[in-house]
């Protein structure tokens, strides 16, 4: 039987698509950077056919740039390399419509390569697919899930403030702060079922909502999936569903870690088991999680690499501001059963669904660095059979000390310096990171807030 070449199979996947959809006028050519902010071009339809045989041009430095778009130079990725181009190819499986579209739009999401076709180490993608070989190695599929944290906001800020949305049915702007309440889940019924059923056209496993502790705060739960890259693009596409979506019923939509003072943070949670590959079982499956040796290993592997992590699960300046006993936002290394006071929790539910749940990582994480970190934690206390220690009983705020590194430049310092984390992830890859956030930092602390005028201006 001859074999059929996969750029065929990817022609084969455009010629379906565009038959099935004649009503599409354009494609929108996504790629991820390292703030998680999708970027990309538009094609016209006829164009489809040349992307998929040859790619498209993008410069390198596309993972080179700052919150706000601009190229960090000292990265070496921009005018050091001429801000040459790179090559970006399709991901199979990811060409669908856009529903929020007036003229209708399919989306297509890419991952960069050099010019010879090798991946492109500063892809955010490929930093974790480096990270997934090395559990393919072991004879083992990652199985994950995220559950996504946003607000919904008013398009018009009030003194340069967020502020919630009126909602369409009462007219009211909502107060409540009370979790899992319904009826405000109907205040904003129409808006959130419309992200529901577009997530289902996009073939995204987005199974429910909830109504979380603060005013229209909302989470949108991903079904797991046996692939943690998948995964990964499913909660990119998520967010960027959300966002359009809430802006079709005038309102915008809102990831960043900590919007509200006294509020909660918009929290990023990820679930992940580990399944044999020869054997499809998970291999955290147990009656007793608290002495599971693969379990026990894995948690002590995500505690030992949690502070060189912290950059990577909380980004940005902003992203510290979330942490809390109140908010449920753990600021230590810690492990427990059943225990959402914890940074890493196992549900117990089920001796068969065993798992991990990590709960620091803010919304405003890049969900593919997120779960590169995490999992070189897991890989290295299950290769190392590192102990985590016993579970915590009862409030681990009351029990344990703050710990993680609780701002920017610490948690920098710590992936900066980690042996463990530059065996995992490209060295140079790292290199670039914290040059950009680095960069950003800069910028912060050498503006004059409005709060430094208030305190000083007039009174020293």
């Amino acid at each position: 039987m001859t074999s059929v070449s996969p750029r065929v199979v990817q022609l084969n996947e455009a010629n379906t698509f565009l038959k099935e959809h004649p009503e599409v006028q354009y494609v929108d050519l996504l790629i991820t950077d390292m703030n998680g902010i999708v970027r990309g071009k538009r094609v016209e339809r006829a164009s489809l056919h040349k992307v998929y045989e040859k790619g498209i041009n993008l410069p390198a430095s596309l993972f080179a740039l700052d919150i706000n778009g601009s190229t960090v130079e000292s990265t070496g990725l921009g005018l050091d390399i001429g801000d040459a181009d790179r090559i970006c190819y399709p991901i199979p499986g990811t060409l669908c419509n856009e529903p929020w579209q007036k003229r209708p739009t399919a989306q297509l999401l890419m991952t960069m390569h050099e010019l010879d076709g090798a991946p492109f180490f500063a892809d955010p993608r490929e930093v974790l697919r480096r990270v997934v070989q090395k559990f393919d190695d072991l004879g083992l599929t990652i199985c994950a899930a995220f559950e996504l944290e946003f607000y919904l906001i008013d398009q018009e800020n009030v003194n340069g403030r967020p502020q919630p949305p009126r909602s369409p049915i009462s007219g009211k702007r909502p107060m409540s702060t009370q979790v899992y309440l319904i009826d405000d889940l109907d205040e904003y019924v129409d808006c959130l079922q419309d992200m529901l059923e577009a997530a289902k056209e996009q073939a995204l496993p987005a199974d429910a909502i909830v109504k979380e502790s603060a005013p229209a705060q909302f989470e949108v739960n991903l079904h797991h999936v046996e692939d943690a890259i998948k995964a990964c693009d499913y909660a990119v596409l998520l967010k960027r569903l959300i966002k359009n979506i809430a802006y079709d019923h005038e309102m915008d939509s809102t990831f960043m870690a900590k919007p509200y003072p006294g509020q909660a943070g918009n929290g990023l949670h990820v679930h992940i088991s580990l399944l044999d590959k020869k054997t499809g079982q998970n291999i955290f499956a147990t009656e007793d999680p608290e002495q599971h040796a693969p379990l026990r290993h894995a948690i002590a592997g995500i505690l030992d690499t949690m502070p060189a992590s912290m950059a990577f699960l909380c980004p940005n300046v902003n992203s510290y501001r979330r942490f809390g006993a109140q908010f449920y936002v753990p600021n230590a290394p810690s492990w427990g059963l059943d225990n959402r006071t914890v940074a890493v929790r196992v549900p117990t539910g089920s001796s068969d669904a065993i798992r991990i749940e990590h709960r620091v990582a803010g919304a405003d994480a890049n969900p593919y660095l997120m779960m590169a970190s995490i999992l070189a934690g897991i890989h290295h206390g299950l290769t190392n059979k590192l102990e985590p220690g016993e579970p915590i009983e009862g409030n681990s705020y009351e029990q344990l000390e703050q710990s993680l590194p609780n701002n920017l430049r610490d948690a920098l310092r710590e992936l900066d310096d980690s042996e463990v984390m530059n065996k995992y992830i490209c060295p140079e890859y790292i290199d670039i990171f914290v040059a950009c956030k680095e960069a950003e930092m800069q910028e912060f602390e050498t503006t004059i807030s409005d709060l430094e005028y208030n305190w000083y201006l007039h009174t020293v």
